[in-house]
């Protein structure tokens, strides 16, 4: 990961910083529990247990430091200043699909908090690439592997 500016949110801020303490004071503790109990299983070269907690002290390790990096680099879109008149991160946008006049709501996050499942895309997503920056009405098309899809721009909140 580059020094890529990491946008989000005040309550994505808060979710990072909070997995970043339960890493760094709980599950380390955990891992290193795991791994003192598998070493006095006895030998360590055919054991199993111990193989698998140093991956997963590898995993959390590596995690501490994609978080604490993703933390220095973090710009925080403060939801009071946000420009209603047209998309930005941390809008919250309405879209009628035209094709099956269907309404969509998605709020606009920074890639580190986008989760589709709970209507959060990402700036840097196609159907956010699209819609940033556009005012209320606009028709966007957005280009799928199944051809194009337009969306037209109902409400900004």
């Amino acid at each position: 990961m580059s020094n890529k500016e990491i946008i989000l949110t005040p309550s994505g801020l808060k979710k990072l910083e909070e997995e970043l303490e339960y890493l760094k004071s709980t599950k380390r503790r955990e891992v290193a529990e795991r791994i003192k109990v598998a070493i006095s299983y006895g030998d360590i070269s055919e054991n199993s247990e111990y193989d698998d907690a140093k991956n997963e002290q590898a995993f959390v390790e590596g995690r501490i430091l994609t978080l604490e990096k993703m933390l220095r680099n973090a710009k925080i879109i403060d939801e009071g200043d946000v420009n209603r008149e047209v998309v930005n991160v941390g809008c919250t946008v309405v879209l009628k699909d035209l094709e099956y006049d269907e309404d969509l709501e998605y709020t606009i996050v920074g890639s580190a908090e986008s989760n589709p499942n709970d209507n959060k895309i990402s700036n840097e997503s196609p159907v956010g690439k699209a819609i940033i920056g556009k005012p209320v009405g606009s028709i966007v098309e957005v280009a799928v592997p199944e051809g194009t899809i337009k969306y037209k721009i109902i409400s900004i909140k």
